[in-house]
């Protein structure tokens, strides 16, 4: 047997050296280059024999319902047999709840194996005791060594394996300490491997970094099927599950989840949460319709003016982006007719939401020059689109659909891109097509 070799990997990209250097020859990542044992090559597989398209199974779009409709969401409409989901999250934001949760309401005499290397069996029992839950079908096991966990799940015939957490898994091939580099990499591929040969679908936990991105190199996103990251307000009850990769449906889904003492239960209206009805009539408040995955999403954007303190005004910018907050407010001064260059001006996106869209841009404007000449627009007022620098207000994507979800919330008034009016409009709503940012304020207040 040849004996295991030194190398230095990069944690970002997953690239090899020969030797340590400051920056990564691939990613070009500074300091990222760390000191790990590779284990020798194995022995070369059987060759497997080519399948006909045909010949496969009629059962293709088979999936297995998790007992949270938000949750099959985010999947893309449930579990698929033999997928590698990765879920990343802050410590103690309920990961392991959810999925055990998630283990529990698995359909009824479908084996599932919920393997924990963070806790022991009794931290385990207790948990599913306080959010009572009761599923003869899912087997515990405490465990750090990634052969014996694949091996019981083999032996039960398990269907679904949860894992928890990566980071304390460890492959009896490497030398090298769980959570290292070199070790994610293994047992990932190893857990990626048994999934597909087995059609086991595999929940997997993922510790993440200070800056939010699941720890460990990049390349272990990239070799599972979904990605999914737990998102929490500290001030709010309402929890966030977002995918930002998934191959069996559409990214960027989002479920909403809120914690209560007997776990998580879903929110199946998660406009209702981000709305507050006594401020969206006051001055600097507007509400605008966002779309999250595949359904519309009715946020209340506020917008605060004040008197500058400094010779250097303020712009803070929660929720949406900060960089196109400050081009926003040039546009408004040159188009608008509103010159904010000694004020502080700040944006928020109520309820921790986090929107990357630009369809935000013309109720941002209307909510800063609410709050600038303090009167409140329009009662029931809903607006949504993109602004050009040249003062134009541009179309987005589902324009029909975000108006008819305005119109089923009560919203009487909805100013809109002109080319995103439809020619059929919703009953109880009155829709405003508008090309120029300045049209847009005048049908505002």
């Amino acid at each position: 047997m040849s004996r295991a070799k030194i190398s230095y990997v990069c944690n970002e990209c997953g690239a090899h050296s020969v030797k340590w250097a400051g920056q990564c020859p691939d990613c070009a990542a500074w300091n990222t280059l760390e000191k790990t044992t590779v284990a020798a090559a194995p022995a070369r597989p059987a060759i497997g024999e080519a399948t006909a398209l045909g010949a496969l199974s009629d059962d293709l779009g088979e999936r297995y319902a998790t007992g949270f409709a938000e949750f099959d969401r985010v999947l893309g409409g449930g579990l698929v047999p033999g997928a590698v989901v990765l879920l990343g999250g802050d410590p103690g934001v309920g990961k392991s709840t959810l999925l055990q949760q998630v283990a529990a309401r698995l359909p009824a005499g479908l084996p599932v194996c919920y393997a924990t290397g963070e806790e022991s069996l009794r931290q385990v029992g207790q948990r599913a005791q306080r959010l009572g839950l009761a599923q003869p079908s899912l087997h515990l096991l405490a465990e750090t060594s990634l052969e014996h966990v694949l091996e019981q799940a083999a032996k039960m015939r398990a269907k679904v394996l949860v894992i928890d957490s990566m980071q304390t898994m460890s492959s009896s091939n490497l030398p090298s300490a769980p959570g290292s580099v070199a070790q994610l990499r293994e047992c990932v591929g190893r857990i990626v491997q048994f999934a597909k040969q087995n059609e086991v679908s595999v929940f997997i936990v993922g510790h993440v970094t200070k800056e939010g991105a699941i720890a460990g190199p990049r390349v272990v996103e990239h070799m599972v099927d979904t990605v999914l990251y737990f998102e929490n307000d500290p001030s709010s009850r309402y929890s966030m599950v977002r995918s930002v990769k998934n191959r069996f449906g559409a990214s960027s889904e989002m479920g909403v989840f809120a914690m209560s003492e007997t776990g998580f239960r879903e929110v199946s209206n998660p406009s209702a949460i981000f709305l507050s009805r006594e401020s969206v009539d006051g001055p600097g408040s507007i509400v605008s319709v966002a779309w999250e995955g595949s359904r519309p999403l009715l946020v209340e954007i506020q917008a605060l003016v004040a008197d500058g303190a400094s010779n250097y005004p303020k712009r803070l910018a929660q929720g949406v982006d900060q960089n196109r907050l400050a081009l926003l407010l040039a546009v408004l001064q040159r188009h608008g007719d509103v010159i904010l260059g000694s004020e502080d001006v700040f944006v928020n996106v109520v309820g921790g939401l986090r929107i990357a869209e630009t369809a935000v841009d013309l109720p941002s404007l209307i909510a800063i020059v609410s709050s600038f000449r303090d009167k409140a627009p329009e009662s029931r007022l809903v607006s949504f689109g993109e602004v050009g620098l040249a003062g134009e207000v541009r179309p987005v994507r589902f324009g029909e659909e975000r108006i008819l979800a305005a119109a089923k919330q009560g919203f009487a008034k909805a100013i809109v891109p002109l080319s995103n009016k439809p020619n059929k409009i919703p009953a109880g709503i009155e829709v405003i097509g508008v090309r120029k940012l300045s049209e847009a304020l005048d049908a505002a207040f």
